[in-house]
Formats: structure tokens, C-alpha cells, sequence
């Protein structure tokens, strides 16, 4: 009985703490991207495009890391683990729940000029997707967007 109060206990206390894990995975995403545009502010947009498509670089940080699109063209321009990817057609590609992800970044990017989209994405090293969430922020006076997203 005593092991069934305890299971009871923890099940409840974990799920009362996730939706403050999930607050902190978003802040935590969001000031990654500002970190971005502010780099691309003081240092230029070429200087961070080389550091978010560095696995190793600034813009790394756990499971969180920086990707880059074109807001017009609907290509990714740097992207840490999938460079396969940069310079592709992405318009037309959809996620496992018929969403076209690349097409959503953009809307969001073009305007308000940043905001939350939720998709499935493979974590790095995996092929079954996972939901994610990522802010997307539109760099100032640039047809570019930074994004960041955590996995669900």
C-alpha cells in the first residue's frame, strides 16, 4: 500500500511540474534566437550564418540549437546537424501531420515577425519524428529567420 501511495505521489508531482519544465524549454529557446539576431545585429548576418551552422559553435546549447531560412526563397541558409538541407526547396515539405513546416517559419517570419510553431521533427541523430516546438524571429531589415524549437 505504502509503495502505491508513493507511485501516486510521484506521478502527481511529475505531472504538476511539466508544464514548468516546458515554460523554462521555451524561454530557454527564445533567448537562443534573440541571441542570434542579436549577434547578426553587432557582427553581421554572414558572421552568424557561419556560427549557427557550426555543431560545435556559440549557438549549440543541449538539446537547443539555432537554425537559419530564407523567408522569401523558403530554403533553410544554416543549419547545425541537417546541411544537407541548406539551399533546398522546402516549400512544399510537410511533416508527418501534413503541416508544411518550412512554409508555416516564413508565414510567422513575414509577419507578425515571430512567434511559436509546432511540428514533428526528428531529434538529431534519429529518423521517427518527435513534436517540437520552436520560436521563429525574423532578423531586422533581412529576408531571414532564426528559429529554435524543443522537442515536446
Amino acid at each position: 500500500m505504502r509503495k502505491a501511495v508513493v507511485l501516486c505521489v510521484a506521478v502527481i508531482l511529475c505531472l504538476a511540474l511539466a508544464p514548468a519544465a516546458l515554460a523554462d524549454k521555451a524561454q530557454e529557446a527564445k533567448a537562443l534566437v534573440e541571441k542570434a539576431v542579436a549577434m547578426a545585429k553587432e557582427k553581421g548576418l554572414e558572421a552568424t550564418l557561419k556560427a549557427i551552422a557550426d555543431p560545435k559553435g556559440p549557438f549549440i546549447k543541449g538539446e537547443f540549437y539555432i537554425f537559419a531560412g530564407d523567408i522569401d526563397k523558403i530554403t533553410l541558409v544554416a543549419h547545425p546537424y541537417k546541411p544537407k538541407l541548406v539551399g533546398k526547396p522546402l516549400a512544399v515539405v510537410k511533416d508527418k501531420k501534413g503541416k508544411m513546416l518550412f512554409a508555416e517559419f516564413s508565414k510567422v517570419a513575414k509577419n507578425p515577425g515571430h512567434g511559436w510553431v509546432e511540428y514533428w521533427w526528428p531529434k538529431p541523430g534519429e529518423k521517427t519524428p518527435s513534436l517540437k516546438r520552436s520560436y521563429i524571429q525574423r532578423v531586422p531589415g533581412t529576408n531571414v529567420y532564426f528559429g529554435c524549437g524543443y522537442y515536446q
